[in-house]
C-alpha cells in the first residue's frame, strides 16, 4: 500500500507541475492552470466512484487489472505473451503495474484516470485557445462548465478500453490540430485507439485525413501525398479491424448483420431498450439522448439524464448558428472530431441495445458534437459581436460628421457676420 500511495503522489505532482507547463506553452492565463488541478481533482474523484460501482455492481474492469478475464487465457507469465488488440492489449498494459509491482485495483483505476484527464486536458487547452468566444446557458458559461459533466469522467477514471480510446482519441485530435509540427504524437496516440479498438483507430485515421483535405491550410500537391498515405495506412488497419469485428468486409448487408447479432446480444441486460422496431432516425435519438430520468437504472444512468438534455438542447442550436464561415473557420480537431462522430454514432447506434453500454460507448466521440455545436454557437455570437460594433462605429462616424458639419456652418456663419 505503501507503493500505492507513492506512484499516486508522484504521478498528481507530476500532472499538476504540467498543468502550469501546458497553459503557459498555449499562452492561456494562469488562471487556467488552477481550473485544470480542479478538473484532476474531480476526475480522480470519480476514479474512486469507479472503483465503488464496479466492486459493487461487478464490471470487465476489475477482471483487467486482477487477470480475471474469460476471453482470453491468463496463464501467461510474461508480458509479451499479452500483446494483440482489444481485451489482450489492456492485459498488456496492466502487467508490469498489477502483476510485477502488484499494485491495488483502486490504484490501477486512478492510474487510468490520470490518462482520462490527460485527454481532456488536450481538449481543454484547445478550447480555451480557439474559440472566438463564450456562451452561457441559464447564466452558467458552457465553458469550462462542459469539462465537468459527470459522464465524461465517469467511464474515463477506470481500467478498461473505454478510458484508453478516450485518451488516445484526445491525444489525437491535439496532434491532427498542429499536425505539422505533433505528427509523430498523432501515430503514438493512433496505436493506442487501435489497439485498444481497432475500428476506432480506424475510424478517427479516416475522419481527421478527410478534415485535412476539406481545409486550406495545405497544398493541393501536398493533400495528394496526405491522401495516398491515409489510404494506405487504412488498408493496412481495415485488415485488423476485420479481424476484431468478425467479419469479411465493411459491405452494407456485413454491417447491417453484424449490428443485428450485436443487438440481440446485448438486449438481454436489465438496461436494453427493445429496438428492434425503430427506424434509424430513432435508434440515433436514442443512441444520442437517452437514457432519459424515466429510463434510469442507476445513480450513474440518473446523472446521464441531466447531460442528454443538454444535448439534447444544443442540437437545437445547430441550424440556428450554422455557417459556412463558421464550418471554414472551424479548428482542425473540431471538423475531425465532428466527422469522426457521424458514421461511428450511425454504427453504434444501430447495434447497441443497452443504455449502460451506449453511455460507455457514446462516451468516446460525445464531447466533439458538444464541442462541434459549442463552436457554432460561440461563432454565431462573434460575429453578432461585431455587427453590433460595426453598427456603433457606423453611427459614431455619422455624429462625428454631423458634429463637424455643425462646426463648419458656424464658423461660415461668423465670418458672414464679420
Amino acid at each position: 500500500m505503501v507503493l500505492d500511495v507513492l506512484v499516486i503522489g508522484i504521478c498528481i505532482a507530476a500532472l499538476v507541475n504540467s498543468n502550469l507547463t501546458i497553459v503557459a506553452k498555449h499562452g492561456l492565463p494562469y488562471k487556467y492552470a488552477n481550473k485544470l488541478n480542479l478538473l484532476l481533482a474531480y476526475h480522480l474523484f470519480f476514479s474512486v466512484v469507479f472503483t465503488v460501482y464496479i466492486l459493487n455492481l461487478g464490471g470487465d474492469s476489475y477482471g483487467y487489472w486482477k487477470y480475471l478475464m474469460q476471453q482470453v487465457p491468463v496463464h501467461f507469465e510474461s508480458m509479451g505473451e499479452f500483446f494483440g488488440t482489444s481485451t489482450t492489449f489492456i492485459l498488456w498494459m496492466n502487467f508490469y503495474p498489477s502483476k510485477v509491482l502488484g499494485l491495488e485495483y483502486i490504484t490501477g483505476n486512478i492510474l487510468y484516470g490520470f490518462l482520462g484527464f490527460i485527454g481532456m486536458r488536450y481538449l481543454f487547452v484547445m478550447v480555451a485557445e480557439l474559440f472566438p468566444t463564450n456562451y452561457k446557458v441559464l447564466q452558467i458559461p458552457l465553458f469550462p462548465t462542459i469539462f465537468f459533466f459527470p459522464n465524461f469522467h465517469f467511464w474515463t477514471a477506470g481500467v478498461g478500453k473505454d478510458t484508453i480510446c478516450f485518451w488516445g482519441i484526445a491525444w489525437f485530435m491535439y496532434a491532427v490540430q498542429n499536425y505539422r509540427l505533433r505528427w509523430w504524437q498523432g501515430l503514438f496516440a493512433l496505436f493506442f485507439v487501435y489497439m485498444a479498438r481497432p475500428h476506432m483507430g480506424l475510424s478517427i485515421l479516416m475522419a481527421a485525413t478527410l478534415a485535412i483535405l476539406l481545409g486550406t491550410e495545405i497544398k493541393a500537391a501536398y493533400k495528394v501525398g496526405l491522401l495516398i498515405l491515409a489510404v494506405s495506412g487504412s488498408l493496412y488497419l481495415s485488415v485488423g479491424a476485420l479481424e476484431f469485428l468478425e467479419i469479411e468486409d465493411f459491405s452494407i448487408d456485413t454491417l447491417d448483420a453484424l449490428a443485428t447479432k450485436k443487438s440481440a446480444y446485448l438486449s438481454v441486460a436489465k438496461s436494453s431498450v427493445d429496438t428492434s422496431g425503430y427506424n434509424l432516425l430513432m435508434k440515433i435519438f436514442t443512441y444520442m439522448y437517452r437514457p432519459l430520468f424515466i429510463d434510469a437504472h442507476n445513480i450513474i444512468a440518473f446523472l446521464s439524464g441531466f447531460e442528454n438534455i443538454l444535448y439534447l438542447y444544443l442540437t437545437f442550436f445547430i441550424v440556428r448558428n450554422w455557417t459556412p464561415e463558421a464550418l471554414r473557420d472551424m479548428p482542425v480537431f473540431i471538423k475531425a472530431g465532428i466527422i469522426a462522430f457521424v458514421p461511428i454514432t450511425i454504427a453504434f447506434a444501430s447495434s447497441l441495445s443497452n443504455l449502460g453500454i451506449i453511455m460507455r460507448m457514446k462516451n468516446m466521440t460525445m464531447i466533439y458534437f458538444v464541442l462541434f455545436v459549442f463552436f457554432l454557437i460561440a461563432y454565431n455570437k462573434k460575429l453578432r459581436i461585431q455587427k453590433l460594433q460595426e453598427k456603433i462605429k457606423y453611427y459614431q462616424q455619422r455624429e462625428e460628421i454631423k458634429a463637424k458639419k455643425v462646426a463648419v456652418g458656424k464658423s461660415e456663419n461668423s465670418r458672414v457676420r464679420e
